[in-house]
């Protein structure tokens, strides 16, 4: 007896179709080249998952350094005195309060600064 697999390839198809709604020229309603572009969207997709968590600490390390230089530091020189001052906070919460309290981020200064 012979396998059919009509309704699987169906299946496979219109999921994959779906995914590509949206794509330009043919990428959209083509099967290799919808197939192809699918593929290659999720590889960016999975990589830029990866970078995305990068150029959000370089962001928050930018924040920091505008903000440290306010009080008269350095960014390096503002991590270093976190660490001597034994201030466990991390850059995400750090630049945080750089943007949103600035008086509580002065007193952090204030000390990274007392303990260089």
């Amino acid at each position: 007896m012979r396998v059919k697999s009509g309704v699987y390839t169906r299946q496979r198809k219109k999921k994959l179709f779906r995914i590509s709604k949206g794509y330009y020229s043919n990428r959209n309603n083509r099967w290799r080249q919808a197939l192809q572009q699918v593929e290659r969207s999720l590889q960016y997709a999975y990589r830029d998952r990866k970078d995305r968590k990068g150029e959000f600490r370089s962001l928050w390390i930018i924040r920091l350094n505008a903000a440290a230089r306010m009080f008269g530091l350095s960014y390096s020189q503002f991590v270093r005195g976190l660490k001597k001052a034994n201030i466990g906070l991390n850059r995400k919460m750090l630049a945080e309060l750089a943007l949103k309290d600035i008086p509580v981020f002065e007193q952090i200064a204030q000390k990274a600064k007392a303990a260089l």
